[in-house]
Parts: C-alpha cells; sequence; structure tokens
C-alpha cells in the first residue's frame, strides 16, 4: 500500500496528515469543518480559521494522523500534559477515546505516556494494540 502524506501551510503553521494512521474519528471535521471537511477536494482548508484555532483541534487527533509544525513559534501549551479530569468516550461503531493524561503498562510492564487524546481499539482488528489503528473501518465493525 502507498504511504500517503499530505502537508498543508497556512504563514507558519503546517498540519500534516499521515492517511495510513487516521482512524476516522471524525473528530478533526465535527469540530471545525471550516478546515476540515471530508466533502472537499482537497478535504483541509488552511483559510477557514485562524492557526491556534487548526492548531488546537489538530490536537485533539486521537491517532495522530494530524499532527501540526509552528515554523517561527510554538502554540502556548501544545505539548503540555493536560491539567483535567480524565474521561472516556465511547465513538459509535468505532475506538474507545479517552481525553487525559494516561499511563499504559503492556503485559512486560513497558510503560507508554499519553496526553491530550488517544484512541483504544474495540474492534480487535488493530495491529497497534492497544490502540486504535482504524482497522473497525476496513471490518465493518458496529456497536451491538
Amino acid at each position: 500500500m502507498e504511504k500517503i502524506v499530505k502537508h498543508y501551510s497556512k504563514g507558519d503553521l503546517t498540519v500534516t496528515w499521515d492517511a495510513q494512521r487516521c482512524i476516522h474519528s471524525t473528530i478533526c471535521w465535527r469540530g471545525l469543518k471550516e478546515v476540515f471537511n471530508p466533502s472537499r477536494h482537497p478535504w483541509v482548508d488552511m483559510e477557514g480559521a485562524d492557526a491556534a484555532r487548526i492548531a488546537d483541534q489538530v490536537s485533539r487527533c486521537p491517532s495522530g494522523a494530524l499532527s501540526y509544525v509552528m515554523t517561527n513559534h510554538e502554540v502556548p501549551g501544545s505539548n503540555d500534559p493536560v491539567d483535567v479530569t480524565t474521561s472516556m468516550e465511547v465513538m459509535k461503531n468505532g475506538p474507545l477515546i479517552v481525553y487525559g493524561n494516561i499511563a499504559i503498562r503492556d503485559a512486560s510492564g513497558k510503560e507508554v505516556h499519553k496526553n491530550k487524546v488517544t484512541a483504544f481499539c474495540r474492534c480487535g482488528a488493530s495491529a497497534n494494540k492497544p490502540f486504535c489503528d482504524g482497522s473497525h473501518m476496513k471490518i465493518g465493525f458496529r456497536d451491538e
């Protein structure tokens, strides 16, 4: 499969979309449809909002398929842990989304720390367990 990575720029901000990492959670376009609209081509319109709003929405991407770089300065708090209560949301026909700071320890004891948004597999088909890799879309996973 060909690796598809797209870059979209506006001033100092460059947004990168890695299609293979995308789990189609819809968080990006539900939160900022002026910029992210899958019915448009290209689906990212950097003129739809200011850089701070775009960076904020990109930071909510649970898979990391969307990322951003500020060339001349950093968006304040962009890499800081979230200082809120950790909460979870079950995405219809999709992953379990965890918002907040979490530590994940695997069976061998290796620990990974995540902050902001993390997507966990619910369908069992992810090649990146315990994290979602979008396989639920390929296998037609549906909530019962």
